[in-house]
């Protein structure tokens, strides 16, 4: 198999994960926390996203998705290119209000496509690019690529479990 093909594989599977994860759930099961300090799932499925979205974009040399339009309006927020969940108060993470599933669905989905365009674009050599020397080891495209792939997918497991305690 073709290491590109790999990836996209794996980035391949997350819409529709996301998708999964959110469907049917009101704005208010969204922000709905599990427990004191807890992430909702609306919040995990949007830092997901921003994560993907920015780092994508970082390596495109492009603005993030975020930033286009009204999307961070959608979830009551300002278009901050920097505001991607690290590092969230309990109090930031409340105001992350998306204002139904489908916000999420549609900006993760956009994340998405354009992540599917840059990955179908690479070469295998170009997985050994530095794009990150401030790690000892250099931090390399692959490398990054599954870095994101990763926390990805943990987040949206993450989703995914809370919305079946949510459902129970």
């Amino acid at each position: 198999m073709n290491v590109d093909d790999l990836l996209t594989g794996i980035y391949d599977r997350l819409p529709d994960l996301v998708d999964a994860a959110v469907d049917g759930l009101s704005p208010e099961e969204l922000c709905r926390r599990p427990g004191p300090g807890a992430n909702p799932v609306g919040w995990l499925v949007w830092h997901l996203t921003r994560i993907q979205d920015q780092q994508v974009a970082d390596l495109l040399g492009v603005d993030q998705v975020w930033v286009a339009g009204d999307r961070a309006g959608r979830f009551g927020l300002p278009a901050d290119p920097a505001d991607t969940g690290y590092g969230h108060t309990p109090e930031q993470v409340a105001a992350v209000r998306p204002d139904s599933a489908q916000a999420l669905v549609d900006y993760h989905r956009a994340v998405a496509e354009r992540t599917r365009a840059y990955l179908a674009g690479l070469r295998p050599a170009d997985l050994d690019r530095v794009v990150d020397e401030s790690w000892d080891p250099p931090v390399t495209l692959g490398v990054r690529l599954v870095s994101v792939a990763a926390d990805d997918l943990q987040h949206v497991g993450q989703a995914a479990y809370l919305r079946g305690l949510l459902r129970s």
